[in-house]
């Protein structure tokens, strides 16, 4: 018997029950189609995480304080720093003892973020920016209001160090941080939740945070979501105006550095910590802040994603486990019905080959259908927006799973050709 013939009876051995093939293919369609879905979920993911992160630059570092104690020079969150530089006003701060040493609460003041920019030892650091976040802030413009994401208050140099622009109006500058000017950048999920569509109209007007009032110079410009997240529900204004009024003149709740190049990381984070440690009065055994960047954060939320889309994938393969189940459950029932055809076969004369081949065609068959299928309905559900993830194919996804279907077809479905092949002429003739 040659391969056509093959084809031939496997053929009408798949269409001769319709029903039951579609059937038995249903469960290959659902697992070709969960594994390019799901994988696909986590692939854009992974995907949005990594544009927010890099959003930020690659060369971006942010200083925290940590929650280990350390003895330190004083400082407090005011005190130190000589003249003033770009973005962090001037020697506006209250001073404090250079010379008396005590124990001292992990903090980050304006001191040590004033530090790092003025130091020559830290001819990478291109940037700096101290951050202090007002907490529960509600927006109110005639008769509108809204929860505020993120308030933010920090310098002019913090735009470029996240890599944020203006859209409409003007941004702030360092005369409105040194004279504690009350004004605001406000973004755009925010703006249109107090005056619409028309966000450029907010410019200029007078919006109220919490009972007090900032002039609104500037419209940030939109960033979009990533899942949950709004990266435009937030507002920007001077760190000392924020101080003032909603923060309190606490610790920073971050120094934001920014190198000059990605290249350049590694040594304005050596550098950062030369300064800080410093201004600290610690070594590297005992610090109290920690600097992490963009690029470290980067290569763990992959490393996370991809652990996260792995485990997505792998649940959907189990699915595909099931589907070669079904198949081999068919094609033995399909070896049971048709006993007498395959001694009436094997009595004229069809080899064990040919037997084993006509089943084996049929379970691959099968598969194949329900791969084609799979993939086709695996393409189309990627198209759409999945629990706020836009989904991204990943190409691989596509041929593992339908390779797999195939295999599973050949794995499932080797058995019962076997079996068919194993009986005896005589024995199956006189199957009833």
């Amino acid at each position: 018997m040659n391969t056509g013939e093959v084809m031939r009876f496997a053929w009408q051995g798949v269409t001769a029950n319709k029903t039951r093939s579609a059937l038995t293919t249903l469960g290959i369609l659902i697992g070709v189609a969960a594994v390019i879905i799901l994988v696909a979920v986590g692939t854009g993911s992974s995907k949005a995480v990594q544009d927010q992160i890099s959003a930020l630059g690659s060369n971006t570092l942010t200083v925290t304080a940590s929650s280990t104690q350390g003895g330190g020079v004083g400082g407090g969150p005011f005190g130190g720093g000589g003249g003033g530089f770009p973005g962090l006003g001037g020697g506006e701060d209250q001073a404090t003892s250079q010379n008396a040493t005590q124990t001292r609460q992990p903090e980050l003041t304006i001191a040590d973020a004033r530090a790092i920019a003025e130091s020559a030892d830290a001819p990478d650091v291109l940037g700096v920016a101290p951050v202090v976040n007002a907490q529960d802030v509600t927006a109110t413009y005639s008769g509108a209001s809204h929860s505020v994401g993120t308030f933010t208050g920090t310098t002019p140099a913090y735009l470029p160090i996240d890599n944020t622009a203006v859209t409409y109006g003007q941004s702030m500058t360092d005369a409105d941080y040194t004279s504690h000017r009350r004004v605001a950048l406000v973004g755009v999920s925010v703006a249109e939740d107090l005056v619409g569509d028309d966000v450029e109209s907010l410019v200029g007007e007078t919006v109220s945070f919490n009972g007090l009032s900032f002039e609104v110079l500037g419209i940030l410009e939109k960033k979009g979501s990533t899942g949950p997240q709004d990266q435009d529900d937030r507002v920007l204004a001077p760190a000392t105006a924020v101080q003032d009024t909603l923060a309190g003149y606490g610790a920073l709740d971050s120094i934001s550095v920014k190198a000059t190049s990605a290249d350049g990381v590694d040594a304005a984070t050596s550098q950062v910590q030369a300064i800080l440690d410093a201004q600290h009065g610690v070594t590297s055994a005992d610090r109290d802040y920690s600097i992490s960047s963009a690029s470290s954060i980067l290569s763990a939320a992959t490393s996370s994603n991809q652990t996260f889309t792995v485990l997505l994938g792998a649940v959907a393969a189990i699915s595909l486990l099931v589907g070669g189940i079904g198949v081999m459950n068919i094609m033995l029932v399909t070896v049971t019905e048709r006993t007498r055809e395959i001694g009436i076969r094997k009595a004229i004369g069809a080899g064990k080959g040919a037997i084993i081949g006509q089943f084996l065609t049929e379970a691959v068959l099968l598969s194949l259908f329900g791969g084609v299928v799979g993939v086709a309905i695996g393409l189309l559900g990627s198209q759409f927006t999945i629990v706020g993830v836009e989904p991204v194919v990943a190409p691989y996804s596509v041929f593992l799973a339908f390779g797999v279907a195939i295999v599973i077809g050949l794995a499932f479905g080797l058995y019962p050709a076997n079996r068919a092949a194993s009986l005896r002429p005589i024995d199956a003739l006189r199957y009833e």
